[in-house]
């Protein structure tokens, strides 16, 4: 890390705005569904699930405390290390001149993973919870696939979008 890189404060964008609202309702939802449903949850619930969304392994209602836990942590973690761009990891073409193109691109990406990764959290507890209702031991796998797909995406597009800063 060079502590003489520049620092910028860089203002959120609608896009980042909007995201933020999408992830803090996701963690919301993610602790009042486990809340809500706690009462009527059975002792065992499916805690793991296979490539084809079956469970295959159950555990006490209380692993599902573990998912809002981690999730809330994450999302703290991940929103300080984005309101600090001059931090992360540049090119070593990273300039004065440059350094609010980079970082505000780097906000972007660090901002749309944290909160896709509240909202597929939010999306894994509602499926255990459901399924632990209702007898069933099966995750929607095609859900949980775009949630990694669009990971994926915002950081690739993010990399060739840095990639053609000059």
């Amino acid at each position: 890390m060079d502590s003489n890189r520049p620092k910028v404060h860089i203002e959120k964008t609608t896009l980042t705005k909007f995201a933020d609202i999408l992830g803090n309702a996701g963690i919301l939802v993610m602790i009042l569904l486990v809340a809500l449903n706690w009462g009527s949850l059975p002792d065992t619930v499916p805690t793991h699930f296979n490539g084809a969304g079956d469970a295959d392994g159950w555990g006490s209602k209380f692993t599902l405390l573990i998912l809002p836990v981690i999730a809330i942590f994450l999302h703290i973690l991940l929103g300080v290390v984005e309101r600090k761009p001059h931090l992360h990891n540049y090119p070593v073409r990273l300039t004065e001149e440059n350094a609010p193109l980079f970082y505000a691109e780097s906000v972007k990406i660090i901002n749309l993973t944290k909160n896709i990764i509240a909202l597929m959290f939010a999306y894994i507890t509602y499926h255990i919870i459901r399924g632990a209702l209702n007898g069933s031991d099966q995750l929607n796998i095609i859900g949980l696939a775009i949630f990694i797909i669009l990971l994926f995406l915002v950081i690739i597009v993010g990399m060739v979008r840095m990639s053609k800063i000059k």
